[in-house]
């Protein structure tokens, strides 16, 4: 039994990109979502890059995430994100990132990535970095399809109450762990340990780092990773999750100094297209 940890954050402190954006496409594909939906994706991705979000925002994302989800299948989401995984998040990781987390290992500590998106994406993504295990938010299921019910929200507060709850479970001091992140959210999930780092911090959380000599990590190559987790482990998922890839779509999009988009929870969803019968057939 290791006696430490590392603690990861995952959108743009592991992958340059939201996760929970990052599906839409598939989504759209599989007929969850319409091309409206993932057209706010693809220019909610891009204000998502340009800075960090705060409580008010995220409450707003957990909102959008119990009305998309309503509903949908659970065996469809999971076999979306399975067949799309490598090709979507791939690309995503930083170069630093994965290097950082095969130090981590190389020392004997385990690798945990902390995420508010669910575990549809997370434990595979998870899996895919060679990760030990994860934790992100839960949702109700109930006879395979999501009520839109929030159970467990891994946000603030809460990311490190697990993480005390998963130390205690094996035994390690967390004063002796490490955790990152790029968020002033993740605050509490910083202070939980003894060596906190900031990574492609929002302006809020840089200040906070300076303030108090954290390190700050700067990450900005995305590289394949088909070749370095060849070997990879299959992480323990320690909250369970939904989340519903696409959930944060209109959230994202309503930045406080970018024009707002209108909703998309009431949109229909478009169905796949189909080949046209030739005339005469």
């Amino acid at each position: 039994m290791t006696r430490a940890a590392a603690f990861f954050d995952l959108d743009k402190t592991v992958i340059a990109k939201s996760s929970t954006l990052a599906f839409g496409r598939p989504f759209f594909q599989g007929g969850l979502i319409n091309r409206r939906a993932v057209l706010k994706g693809a220019y909610a991705q891009f204000v998502f890059s340009l800075a960090g979000v705060d409580a008010a925002q995220m409450e707003r994302m957990r909102s959008q995430i119990t009305a998309m989800t309503t509903g949908w299948d659970v065996a469809v989401v999971h076999d979306i994100v399975q067949e799309t995984l490598h090709d979507i998040v791939d690309p995503l990781v930083y170069a630093e990132a994965a290097d950082l987390i095969e130090t981590h290992r190389a020392a004997g500590r385990e690798v945990v990535i902390v995420s508010s998106s669910g575990a549809e994406m997370v434990g595979p993504i998870g899996e895919m970095l060679g990760a030990d295990r994860v934790v992100a938010t839960r949702m109700v299921t109930r006879d395979g399809r999501y009520t839109g019910e929030v159970e467990f929200y891994a946000y603030g507060e809460n990311k490190a109450a697990a993480m005390r709850e998963v130390a205690a479970e094996r035994g390690w001091d967390l004063a002796d762990c490490f955790a990152y992140s790029d968020s002033v959210t993740d605050l509490p999930m910083l202070e939980a340990v003894g060596h906190p780092t900031a990574v492609n911090p929002d302006r809020a959380l840089r200040k906070v780092a300076t303030e108090r000599g954290w390190p700050v990590l700067e990450f900005n190559r995305p590289v394949s990773l088909r070749a370095r987790f060849n070997g990879a482990r299959t992480p323990v998922v320690t909250s369970a999750a939904v989340g519903a890839a696409v959930a944060g779509l209109a959230w994202y999009a309503r930045r406080r100094t970018l024009r707002p988009l209108p909703a998309i929870v009431d949109a229909p969803v478009v169905p796949l297209p189909g080949r046209r019968r030739r005339r005469g057939a």
